[in-house]
């Protein structure tokens, strides 16, 4: 069974925008799913008004996972961290013309790199900050959620 990917998310996997480690980052958030293995790192540099000024990404997975990467990055260049913590997994799909149902999934990844990297920006600067990955699988990017979310274990 063949997939249909629109021509955006082939353009975003063919010719990715922001791809490649961003030395001067001050923030960096790294995402994954256990069960499909994408790998998602995301890196920001956020200036002193806190506008992400710069972001680069690298992913490791499939045409879904490199397409949303690359998309996110564009959605969020140049936007203060207050909106781009608004970027929901949804935001992607519609910009890329939808995925797959069997790739939302690289669409979370997506949205939870950026939430991830804007957290450790937070944590570099002893900002308390929520933990960005409401939903998420454990073990989804290496944070121990129930212990992080205050439940008992």
């Amino acid at each position: 069974m063949a997939m249909e990917y629109s021509e955006k998310v082939m353009e975003h996997f063919a010719h990715p925008h922001n791809v490649g480690v961003l030395e001067d980052a001050n923030a960096v958030g790294e995402v994954g799913n256990a069960k499909c293995g994408d790998i998602m790192r995301m890196y920001l540099k956020i200036n002193d008004e806190e506008v992400i000024e710069d972001v680069k990404f690298q992913t490791f997975g499939c045409a879904s996972a490199i397409a949303t990467s690359s998309i996110a990055t564009d959605m969020i260049k140049g936007k203060p961290l207050s909106e781009a913590l608004k970027l929901t997994n949804q935001a992607v799909v519609e910009s890329l013309d939808g995925l797959p149902a069997v790739k939302i999934h690289c669409s979370v990844l997506a949205e939870q790199a950026v939430k991830a990297a804007i957290a450790d920006y937070y944590k570099r600067k002893g900002i308390p900050y929520d933990h960005p990955c409401d939903g998420c699988e454990e073990g989804c990017c290496g944070h121990d959620h129930e212990h992080e979310h205050g439940e008992e274990e």
